[in-house]
């Protein structure tokens, strides 16, 4: 025997039968050639070829080889999208190395096989990520040997997703309430929706549907958060005008393109009672006096008139009921609490006055409740005459009443509009002096001399009782002068012959004179002489 046959195959040297003293494997040898020698006592030698063949057995299972796998796959993946490629070989022969393989569970998957021990594995059906994000696929390979033998190899495979699933409203329609004259910015309500994909084919935002609602906009009342859905007023709502508010949300996920759902919103105003009862009968008006007439001869229970009122608000808030706060006799009416009806509950007398005046509470039943006044006037009368008789005194106080306010306020304005005027004179006539005054000292133009003539009362009956000589000095510019008095020429009277009408003419002339309005010095030198007048006096 030669080589490694010696540690497989021995020989017995005397009956010359061979056996195995090791293991023979079909796979790395499929036969063995051993030569045989053979000597006897005398030194002759033989030598033979003994060619054993290895019968094979199913002794190897099945090897599977991964050539290629992708992970994760698209949940759009249409059915028969490749997945893995995979090489299953089997060292056996014969049937003993023939595979077979199969995917183990029940899967979306199958094999298909292309060539000789290279199988593919595809998508058998459409696959959502929703209901099952991942697959354990476990591929089975079985050889056809007695007994057989198998191989089992698990790929891990993810399904990526896609936006094809629209956010979902937890509910069909949203209905809210919130009580009228809330505060602006005041939290609603909380929409949410949810979406099955995932990262931002799951990011949802919410948006308000603006719409146009008996001809004012939604955005003007509500807004949304976009991140959380939380529903905000925007303005304090009024139940008087606005009772119930119906818009739309929209959620819309962040995937491209994005998909989105609507549901809609109902927010009911509640009533608060926040208007009074309005008094539509009797009017109340302060131009005219208006009476109910109530004959005398009416009985117990007769109809005066009834207090009509309305309340803007509702439910409870407008229930109404009607007291007599006051009368003029609150044995002879009553108000019907629920209707307003104003009745008499005895017997109308000759006793009884002409003028009835009845004030009348109307009051609604919210929680404060509110309350209006109405005053109704009551004729107890028979005829017209003697109703206008005893109301007209009333009616022309009033007036009177009027009229006198109107004309305090006019003589008001008019003494305010008067002492504003004086005092503006007042102060024009102080700064004008003072002008002059400046005027006067401060003149360095030439003087001319001129002397007026003497003045008296020449019926010494006058304030004037002494005669006086003065001068008047004039500058060249005619506008600026300076005074100097002289001293008393006699301290008699001068009584003049009134038919001397020469002299009063002269004196009339040279009064003139001094009186022209361009030389404001001879008014000025007058003034002062009848100063100085009273001063000696």
């Amino acid at each position: 025997m030669q080589g490694n046959i010696g540690s497989i195959f021995e020989i017995n040297k005397t009956t010359g039968v061979i056996f195995l003293s090791g293991e023979v494997d079909f796979e790395k040898a499929k036969k063995y050639e051993i030569r045989i020698d053979a000597t006897d006592q005398g030194a002759l030698t033989d030598s033979s070829k003994v060619m054993v063949d290895v019968i094979d057995v199913n002794d190897n299972p099945p090897v599977i080889n991964v050539m290629s796998f992708t992970s994760p796959v698209s949940e759009d993946s249409p059915p028969g999208t490749t997945v893995g490629i995979i090489n299953v070989k089997d060292l056996d022969s014969g049937d003993n190395g023939y595979v077979a393989c199969r995917i183990e569970q029940n899967a979306p998957f199958k094999i298909k096989s292309n060539l000789r021990n290279y199988y593919t594995l595809v998508t058998d059906t459409v696959l959502d990520r929703e209901s099952v994000p991942d697959y354990n696929i476990t591929v089975v390979a079985t050889d056809a040997g007695m007994p057989p033998l198998s191989t089992k190899r698990t790929f891990h495979l993810k399904v990526s997703d896609v936006n094809d699933n629209s956010p979902v409203f937890s509910q069909r329609v949203y209905n809210a309430f919130v009580a009228e004259n809330n505060s602006p910015g005041v939290s609603l309500l909380t929409v949410r929706a949810k979406d099955s994909d995932e990262n931002q084919n799951a990011r949802i935002s919410y948006i308000l549907e603006d719409t146009n609602m008996g001809g004012f906009s939604v955005t003007e009342h509500v807004s949304v958060n976009a991140e959380n859905g939380v529903i905000h007023a925007v303005r304090s709502f009024d139940y008087e005008q606005i009772k119930q508010l119906v818009f739309v949300v929209k959620a819309q996920d962040g995937g491209s393109p994005p998909l989105s759902n609507n549901v809609t919103v109902k927010l009911m105003i509640q009533d608060q009672n926040d208007n009074p009862p309005q008094v539509l009968y009797p009017v109340q008006n302060g131009g005219s006096l208006v009476a109910e007439m109530v004959p005398r001869s009416a009985d117990v229970g007769y109809l005066v008139t009834k207090v009509v009122a309305v309340d803007v608000d509702s439910g409870q808030n407008a229930w109404l009921s009607y007291k007599l706060q006051k009368a003029t006799d609150r044995a002879l009416f009553e108000v019907g609490l629920q209707n307003g009806e104003i009745r008499t509950i005895r017997q109308v007398t000759d006793k009884d006055a002409v003028k009835q005046r009845l004030t009348v509470i109307v009051e609604d039943n919210g929680q404060p409740s509110r309350s209006a006044t109405v005053i109704v006037n009551v004729a107890v009368a028979d005829s017209f005459p003697e109703v206008l008789s005893e109301f007209t005194d009333f009616t022309h106080d009033k007036e009177y009443n009027d009229n006198l306010t109107f004309y305090l306020v006019m003589a008001l304005a008019v003494v305010s509009f008067l002492f504003i005027t004086c005092l503006v004179v007042i102060i024009s006539v102080k700064i004008y002096r003072w002008r002059q005054s400046r005027i006067l000292y401060h003149s360095n133009l030439p003087v001319i001399p001129y002397y007026p003539p003497r003045y008296s009362d020449t019926l010494g009956t006058g304030t004037l009782q002494h005669v006086y000589n003065y001068e008047v000095c004039r500058t060249t510019d005619s506008r600026k002068s300076d005074c100097k008095f002289g001293r008393a020429g006699s301290q008699n009277v001068l009584i003049m012959d009134p038919s001397t009408t020469g002299t009063m003419q002269r004196m009339q002339n040279e009064k003139s004179i001094l009186d022209e309005p361009e030389s404001p010095l001879e008014w000025s030198s007058s003034a002062l002489l009848v100063m100085d007048s009273f001063s000696q006096s």
